[in-house]
C-alpha cells in the first residue's frame, strides 16, 4: 500500500507530538518528533555550560555540531517513540521546564536548523513518516500531501502544559506556564530562519475546544482525502 508523509506544525502545547504519535501508531507510520531534536541539542549545551544567566553561547554549540547524534528507538511497552542523545536515552529531561526555556533560541540558530532539517528529510524520504514541529510543512517537507497546522487559544494550551507539568511533581505556577508560552509563540513567530507559519496547503486545526476523540476522527478524514489520488 502507497504512503504519504504527514506535517504536522503549529504553536507549544498544542499537542503536536500527542496527535502524530496517535496517527502513526494508527497507520503504521514513522513518528519524528522534530521538537524533540531540538531539545536535545538544548539539552546538549546545558550540559556543557553553553547556557549562562539564559543566555546561550552560540559559537561554542555552533563548533561542537559534529559531536551531537540524535536517535529514536520505538518503545514496544509504551508504544511510544524515544529520544537518546549521543546513545543516552533522554526523553524525560528534555521535556523539562528548564528546556523549555532554552529552545527557542537554539532553534534560531542556522547551523543548528540546517543539521536537523537534512536529517529530518533523510528520515520522511521514503514516504510513510508523521513529522511534527514549526516549519516542517513550509520547510522541512513541503511536498508532504497532508499538512495540519495545529492552534488553539493560550489559555488553554498553558492550562494543558499546567497540568502535565503538575502530574510530573514540577513546582509550578500557571502564571509561569503561560509566560513561557507566550515568550515561545513570540520567538518562533518572529525568528530569522523559518519562522513558525502556516503553510499556503495546510488545514487548520483549532483544537480549543476539541475532545482527543474529536480531533482524531477529523484527522483522520483528511489523511484518507489525502491517500484517495494514490489508490484510484
Amino acid at each position: 500500500m502507497k504512503k504519504i508523509n504527514i506535517a504536522i506544525d503549529g504553536y507549544s502545547s498544542c499537542g503536536k507530538s500527542t496527535l502524530a504519535k496517535q496517527l502513526a501508531k494508527k497507520l503504521h507510520y514513522v513518528h519524528v518528533d522534530s521538537g524533540a531534536m531540538y531539545r536535545a541539542v538544548t539539552l546538549y549545551a546545558m550540559r556543557n555550560g553553553w547556557v549562562e544567566d539564559g543566555k546561550l553561547l552560540i559559537a561554542e554549540l555552533i563548533a561542537a555540531l559534529d559531536e551531537i547524534d540524535i536517535s529514536f528507538t520505538y518503545n514496544h511497552t509504551t508504544s511510544q517513540s524515544e529520544t537518546y542523545l549521543n546513545g543516552e536515552l533522554v526523553e524525560e529531561e528534555i521535556r523539562s521546564m528548564a528546556v523549555s526555556k532554552v529552545v527557542s533560541p537554539v532553534s534560531q540558530i542556522k547551523e543548528v536548523r540546517q543539521k536537523l532539517i537534512v536529517f529530518q528529510q533523510r528520515l520522511a524520504k521514503n514516504k510513510g513518516v508523521v513529522m511534527d514541529g514549526r516549519d516542517i510543512g513550509t520547510n522541512v517537507l513541503p511536498d508532504a500531501e497532508l499538512k495540519i497546522f495545529m492552534t488553539a487559544s493560550l489559555e488553554v494550551r498553558a492550562n494543558r502544559r499546567f497540568k502535565e507539568l503538575r502530574e510530573k511533581g514540577v513546582e509550578i505556577t500557571l502564571s509561569q506556564v503561560e509566560a513561557n508560552l507566550a515568550d515561545r509563540d513570540h520567538q518562533d513567530t518572529t525568528r530569522a530562519e523559518n519562522p513558525l507559519c502556516k503553510a499556503v496547503d495546510a488545514v487548520v486545526l483549532d483544537n480549543s475546544e476539541l475532545t482527543a476523540e474529536e480531533q482524531f476522527q477529523l484527522v483522520l478524514d483528511w489523511v484518507n482525502e489525502a491517500l484517495l489520488p494514490l489508490r484510484r
